[in-house]
């Protein structure tokens, strides 16, 4: 079981990152911003290096944090990440950093362990009960017999 989106919100603004670990180069980006994008490199490329990341989690999380990442995962372990979606530089880096706030607090997620139980005594005897019944009145639905 995942977080729900409101909750991996919640937690992914707890994340703090590690500036250290963090690579960010500018480029042109295609898409909306007029003249702008001729002109300007908008689009932001985020590279974080998970292996020297001094964010809080053990080796645990850095291999799921990988594989959440799925192709945005490189072969020396980073995680690269585009953003181009606004028309604005700032508003690009932001939007970087919070997908990868995001990932890692999906990463930290760690779901209860479950333990199995069984049902009780009473709870078996009213299924049965209930299964008793429920089959009468099928039984009872079929053509009435002749005398």
């Amino acid at each position: 079981m995942s977080l729900r989106e409101d909750d991996l919100d919640r937690a992914a603004r707890n994340v703090r990152l590690d500036e250290a670990a963090i690579e960010e180069s500018y480029l042109l980006a295609s898409g909306p911003g007029g003249q702008n994008v001729n002109k300007v490199s908008t689009a932001v490329r985020l590279r974080f290096r998970v292996a020297v990341a001094q964010f809080v989690g053990d080796d645990e999380t850095r291999r799921r944090l990988l594989a959440l990442a799925g192709s945005r995962a490189t072969a020396e372990g980073d995680i690269v990440l585009l953003a181009d979606r606004f028309r604005s530089r700032e508003r690009n880096r932001e939007d970087a950093r919070d997908r990868l706030r995001r990932m890692i607090a999906e990463a930290r997620h760690r779901d209860p362990l479950r333990r199995p139980t069984r049902p009780s005594l009473g709870a078996k005897r009213r299924r049965m009960d209930e299964k008793t019944k429920r089959g009468a009145i099928k039984r009872n639905r079929g053509r009435p017999m002749a005398d």
